[in-house]
């Protein structure tokens, strides 16, 4: 029997996990299954037990600590990631485990299946984020994979000169599309409702720490703020960071200045559906999130990304990069409420794909396991 863990540790990871989730369920029988493993910040009332919005059967969950005020606290999370998922994959035997990204506990888990020979199917490697750990992260996991699904072609290209052979490297696209063709399906009053809101003008936003930058939260924070009061017209639909080093520093300051400002509206988590639903009817995406790099682009909103975290991604030209300064990030949402630039999204298309990304990853990984017994002693592949 071939059995497949699939590990999921944030809400935004699972989102685009899902749809591959639900693909590879199809599949299910005597001779294959699939098991979801539920982790991290999912389990977490701080974050806002975003284990409640999953769709889906749970198999698993492991319970780790997510404080993340410090390098030790990451540490010590990650030491019991490793010590946990390794017991999980010496006792399952499973013939591959679906991982997705660059967070640092799926490092963990990365090295917890690399020790225990368990052959690693990763997604969404090859991209680059020069302003995050998430870099030097993304490229360990991709060394220590077997199976790529990248989102877009100059990731493809990256994972090759990481010497990744070409034929185990597979351009697909990212689920990101196909869940804006899914899911964001709420009207916008439903999804104000939703909230809470009446109908109105609003931004989606959301503002994850730049990791690779110490002691320089409170003056970003405070620049972002200084800049999207000059807004009073504009509701701002803030979703909470996440748990990398300085993310409960930023939603402690988020919650702060929301109190008494009858347009700041500051959530922990808005589920994939509803987040989807109120991108599709938003004035602009505002922040550093990846979502306002790949999927903003496919519902033809215009992005404002502020600083260096996307820093190397493929990106679309609705995107408006601009600094961390006050005055940059108000000039930037000038150009994205611009009727010029709002018209001028309309005809731009991203590069991430065309909406059948889960199908053709669930194939692949089907035919691969079917092959038999996985070889993991790759050989590293030379461009010339």
């Amino acid at each position: 029997m071939k059995t497949v863990a699939i590990v999921t540790s944030t809400r935004a990871e699972y989102g685009l996990l899902s749809p591959v989730i639900k693909q590879l369920r199809q599949y299910e029988d005597s001779d294959f299954k699939v098991d979801l493993i539920v982790t991290g910040t999912h389990l977490s009332p701080e974050f806002g037990m975003t284990v409640d919005e999953i769709d889906d059967r749970i198999d698993c969950c492991v319970k780790v600590s997510t404080s993340s005020s410090s390098a030790l606290d990451i540490a010590q999370n990650q030491s019991v990631y490793l010590t946990e998922f390794t017991r999980i994959f010496s006792d399952k035997k499973y013939s591959a485990v679906i991982l997705l990204g660059d967070r640092y506990e799926i490092l963990s888990v990365a090295i917890a299946a690399a020790l225990t020979l368990t052959p690693i199917i990763h997604l969404c490697g090859g991209d680059t984020t020069q302003g995050a750990i998430d870099e030097w992260i993304r490229h360990s996991i991709t060394k220590m994979s077997y199976l790529h699904f990248v989102t877009n072609e100059k990731s493809r290209k990256r994972v090759i000169q990481l010497g990744e052979a070409p034929q185990r490297v597979f351009n697909y696209g990212s689920t990101s599309v196909e869940n804006i063709l899914n899911k964001a399906n709420m009207s916008k009053a439903e999804a104000l409702q939703s909230i809470g809101l009446s109908d109105c003008d609003y931004a989606l936003c959301t503002y994850h720490p730049v990791t690779m930058e110490d002691d320089v939260i409170d003056k970003m924070m405070e620049n972002f703020f200084s800049a999207i009061v000059k807004f009073p017209s504009i509701h701002f639909i803030i979703t909470k960071s996440n748990a990398d080093i300085g993310g409960a520093r930023i939603n402690s300051l988020l919650d702060e200045f929301a109190k008494n400002k009858a347009n700041i509206h500051v959530y922990s988590s808005l589920g994939v559906r509803r987040y989807l639903s109120l991108m599709k009817y938003s004035k602009f995406v505002l922040g550093n999130s990846s979502s306002g790099i790949i999927e903003a682009p496919c519902l033809h909103i215009p992005t404002v990304n502020i600083g260096d975290r996307q820093k190397g991604r493929a990106l679309s030209e609705s995107i408006i990069n601009c600094g961390d300064s006050s005055k940059e990030i108000e000039y930037a949402i000038k150009k994205a409420l611009s009727e010029e630039f709002i018209c001028f999204c309309k005809t731009i298309d991203g590069p991430y794909g065309d909406g059948k990304t889960s199908e053709k990853i669930s194939n692949k990984v089907i035919e691969t396991l079917e092959r038999g017994k996985i070889d993991l002693k790759k050989t590293f592949y030379n461009l010339t």
